[in-house]
């Protein structure tokens, strides 16, 4: 597997990670047993970067990804993150990021993972009413208690992670990007290159969407969250199903599936980013894996481009609640 350093702090991780958030959430009924048949496969297969957060289940997700990790933490880069505030009935109370609020998390995470140490915490979410250095200062403490090796942010504006950086080196900026989601490229891209941080994509396959296998959005089970998202619904749907169909196109005209295409333009864009394609399923990342074989010729990369140039996803990535807590 090959191996791409995230930041200039020392941490290096798997080209290609495992989001696990799907195995508990968002993504329709949970199989626990393939859940951790799947992480365990990742590592037999040198996937060893793993990514988690409280927030997901709630809290349950780092549950199963501690279990699942328990014999093999040594195998392991181990990504969590704090700062989405939820009940454990799963009500949404808030952005969090109060320095008290970050050692309470970080020991809660701990303890839910069954580990002494996490490799990269992440800020999931910026919160407005807490200076940014606040939070940054908490989080620099934790590293400094040994509880925490690297930190990251997530979903932050390009001011807000300068003014984090200089609290303390950060290592990662996860924020979702793919062929349908380039926001970074306004801004947050250069900052991380300019700062010497790495970058982690979040949902490289469009939420699935770049798979190039849904048909219909009453294939989603009910409590799958996509039936809310704007680019699953009405017109927006029609008009990204046909563009994924031309993707469809360039990836059989390469010999590989259009999830291995999207992943490979994404791994294309520089040897400092590090996706996190989400999978709850054995099948599908043995896949994923595959993407690393796609080698794109820059005629490639051209063709890509004119079918799927920067802003052509239909539809907001988020609702509009969701869209008032990301880049910020």
């Amino acid at each position: 597997m090959e191996q791409r350093a995230l930041g200039t702090q020392g941490l290096v991780t798997s080209a290609l990670g495992l989001g696990c958030m799907g195995m508990s959430q968002s993504y329709g009924t949970a199989d626990e047993q393939e859940s951790v048949a799947t992480i365990h496969l990742a590592l037999d297969l040198g996937c060893t970067f793993l990514d988690t957060a409280d927030m997901y289940g709630p809290f349950t997700n780092e549950v199963l990804v501690g279990k699942a990790i328990a014999s093999r933490r040594d195998e392991v880069v181990l990504a969590t993150k704090f700062g989405n505030e939820r009940r454990s009935d799963g009500t949404f109370v808030g952005v969090n990021g109060r320095p008290e609020y970050v050692a309470a998390c970080c020991d809660a995470s701990l303890q839910r993972l069954g580990v002494d140490h996490i490799d990269l915490y992440y800020q999931h979410r910026v919160d407005t009413k807490v200076p940014v250095e606040e939070t940054w200062g908490a989080m620099g403490e934790l590293v400094g208690a040994g509880k925490v090796r690297f930190l990251g942010i997530s979903e932050a504006a390009p001011a807000t992670i300068r003014r984090a950086h200089a609290v303390h080196p950060m290592s990662a900026v996860q924020s979702e990007y793919s062929l349908f989601t380039r926001d970074p490229e306004d801004g947050v891209l250069d900052t991380t290159r300019q700062l010497g941080i790495g970058f982690v994509p979040y949902s490289p396959l469009g939420r699935g969407f770049l798979t190039g296998t849904i048909e219909s959005t009453d294939d989603f089970e009910a409590n799958d969250f996509r039936r809310f998202n704007p680019r699953f619904q009405g017109d927006n749907f029609e008009e990204n199903k046909a563009t994924v169909a031309k993707v469809r196109e360039l990836a059989e005209a390469k010999d590989c599936t259009p999830s291995q295409l999207a992943l490979a333009w994404v791994l294309s864009r520089g040897d400092d980013i590090a996706p996190i394609p989400g999978t709850k399923r054995r099948v599908y990342l043995e896949e994923n894996l595959a993407a690393l074989d796609v080698v794109l010729t820059e005629e490639d990369l051209a063709a890509i481009e004119a079918v799927a140039p920067k802003g052509v996803a239909a539809g907001a990535r988020y609702p509009e609640e969701h869209m008032s807590r990301v880049n910020v």
